[in-house]
């Protein structure tokens, strides 16, 4: 590396303050700043920890955002697509603002339900919103046994689409691969591509209204 390029280089690490130098006449010498050091290798690990502990999904859906939140925040829209192929969704209690909880069975064809539940914590009106999601009894006690993770989902505009990106943040990178192993990707997958279904209907409903 060339000199003007490593002293640029230095000039920047003492700027984030994890070197110092001391010149003395044409003698330059540089020293690492051990605590600073330390410090920036703990938060790296701290970063790597909630990078391995969630999972990201983004997805644009051919829609205005106003429809498309309106399918993540209303019941009967959420009946129609929140859950995988061949499951479908049953509603029995939701009180969309913050403080509020969404309780909700996923139903097999055979009649077994899996239920869930969603309390939401922070709302921003067609912007986004955050939950705590955990699997549940009927009566809606959280199950300790299984991971619970919190949600963070977003909204913007992308020209005449919508794109949605959820964060789902598990308390370690163990609850990530149990979730996994019970089929949560291709279960996400499969529901999105019914909410992309219902987005369908609802706008050829609309151009017919």
């Amino acid at each position: 590396m060339a000199l003007p390029s490593f002293m640029k280089h230095m000039r920047v690490l003492e700027g984030v303050g994890l070197v110092r130098s001391e010149k003395s006449g044409r003698i330059r010498t540089c020293m690492l700043e051990r605590k600073k050091l330390a410090a920036a290798e703990r938060w790296f690990e701290q970063q790597h920890a909630i990078w391995a502990s969630s999972l990201t999904v983004r997805r644009e859906f051919a829609a205005k955002r106003q429809l498309v939140w309106d399918c993540h925040t209303k019941r009967e829209l959420l009946d129609q697509w929140f859950a995988p192929k061949p499951l479908t969704t049953k509603t029995k209690h939701m009180e969309f603002k913050e403080g509020g909880y969404w309780h909700y069975a996923m139903i097999t064809p055979d009649g077994q339900s899996f239920w869930s539940r969603q309390d939401y914590q922070k709302i921003n009106p067609i912007d986004g919103y955050s939950v705590l999601d955990a699997f549940s009894d009927e009566a809606g006690a959280v199950n300790p046994d299984l991971p619970r993770a919190s949600w963070d989902v977003t909204f913007a505009d992308a020209n005449e689409r919508t794109l949605v990106t959820t964060v789902v943040l598990y308390n370690s990178p163990e609850d990530v691969q149990k979730v996994i192993d019970m089929g949560m990707k291709d279960g996400m997958t499969s529901t999105l591509e019914r909410l992309d279904e219902l987005l369908l209907t609802l706008a050829e409903r609309d151009a017919l209204a």
